[in-house]
């Protein structure tokens, strides 16, 4: 569709965009998609990378406290609260390129923009390229941005990386990042002296691709309960000798408990719910699982999301209430493990309205949809720093290596992201 305003990009926003892209996909490169971990090497390569673009295209670049990079565009007067947008640099192992480092690279972009036609703001405008937004190295998600907020302690400093094991304390501190403060859980940043935050963002789903729209207003980020490791304990038997009134089978107990709650789900998408739900980890123990054996145990995750903190409680006490079902029923018992819990936010509906009305004066086409996934975002706004949320389509979904994005869609997100920065400058 024809833009019905003209651009403020830079003419050649799309080049520099594509270079910056680029050099990424070559810096993290892993052989059959891209990986870079949080407070990693790669990590640290990657957020350099934006660094000296931004550097080159005259903007100031600094790490703060928590180790994430803050580029500026210095405003007339610096004591007003500062308006930020930006994402995170890391991926999921064997990603794609553009989970995150597309709303870095649009902020970049935005503010190279306003800086090259010798725009003045009269705030300080940031893009934050955040560190460890994903909960793929350490178990946690919004490291970065929850640290900066003091939401980080010593207890996650302790979390181990899959894989090495070593401490995130540890591998913060060789990324030069002093752990002190952070352990102590200070607010590194405080919320008042931000205006507002705005991300820009690849949809990890198929929504706006299917429906052939190119640009989504996040309305809401969907909170939701996890069970990282549950564990269910039967008993191991013969499995040609063991009739089946006398088996405490606990992988048909497991698969009883995730078909009820399929169940459940769909009975609550019936009654208009937002909800999803799913198992994602499901094993016996390689070392004693064999054809011709009862399990004695089986190992899963549970997850569960929504937007209504409502929902989300009742659908624990129907996951708990199915699990007391089944253990009585089955003669097995559930392990629950620890449960980690993020609660759903809500954009600033302001900002979403402002989002919907420059992209109708652009002439793109958008709809207004709740993200699914979790973004920093979500530490922002609960914070009660306003917050909006600008959605690219992408092919082939996200968190795999196929992840895809057209550029002019792209481009399309940085005209709206510049034109809001405008519009609270």
């Amino acid at each position: 569709m024809t833009s019905l305003t003209p651009s403020i990009l830079l003419p050649d926003s799309l080049k520099l965009a594509q270079n910056m892209f680029e050099e990424l996909r070559l810096q993290g490169a892993d052989g059959i998609g891209i990986t870079r971990l949080a407070y990693t090497e790669q990590e640290n390569a990657a957020l350099g990378i934006i660094a000296r673009h931004a550097r080159q295209m005259g903007l100031d670049t600094a790490s703060d406290v928590a180790g994430n990079l803050v580029i500026s565009l210095r405003g007339k007067d610096a004591s007003l609260p500062a308006l930020a947008c930006g994402s995170h640099m890391d991926s999921v192992p064997q990603g794609g390129n553009y989970d995150g480092a597309a709303g870095v690279i649009a902020g970049i972009i935005a503010l190279a923009s306003l800086h090259a036609r010798g725009a003045r703001p009269h705030r300080n405008l940031r893009v934050y390229a955040l560190r460890g937004e994903e909960s793929a190295a350490f178990g946690k998600p919004y490291l970065g941005s929850s640290a900066l907020f003091g939401r980080l302690g010593s207890a996650d400093l302790a979390l181990r990386q899959h894989g090495s094991g070593r401490p995130l304390g540890e591998c913060m501190r060789a990324c030069g990042i002093n752990t002190t403060a952070i352990a102590d859980g200070i607010c590194l940043l405080d919320p008042h002296t931000l205006a507002g935050w705005i991300e820009l963002h690849i949809e990890q789903g198929p929504v706006l691709d299917t429906c052939d729209i190119p640009l989504g207003v996040v309305s809401a980020i969907r909170g939701n309960f996890r069970y990282p490791s549950i564990t269910c304990m039967g008993e191991s038997g013969h499995s040609g000798s063991t009739p089946p009134a006398l088996r405490h089978d606990p992988v048909l107990a497991a698969a009883d408990l995730l078909s009820t709650m399929e169940k459940h789900w769909q009975a609550h998408l019936r009654n208009g719910e937002d909800l999803v739900m799913t198992s994602g980890c499901i094993g016996t123990d390689a070392r004693t699982h064999a054809i011709a054996k009862i399990a004695d145990t089986v190992s899963f995750s549970f997850e569960a999301r929504s937007t209504s903190s409502g929902m989300l409680e009742r659908f624990q006490s129907e996951f708990l209430a199915q699990c007391a079902r089944i253990s009585a029923q089955r003669g097995v018992r559930f392990q629950m493990g620890h449960k980690d819990t993020t609660p759903p936010v809500q954009m600033d509906p302001q900002w979403e309205a402002r989002l919907c009305t420059i992209m109708k004066a652009q002439g793109v086409g958008f709809m207004q949809l709740p993200s699914g996934a979790g973004h920093d975002a979500a530490v922002f706004a609960a914070m009660g720093v306003p917050s909006a949320m600008i959605f690219v389509r992408n092919q082939n979904g996200s968190h795999n290596p196929r992840e895809a994005m057209r550029m002019d869609d792209f481009i399309s997100g940085c005209e709206t992201l510049t034109r809001m920065l405008i519009n609270f400058m």
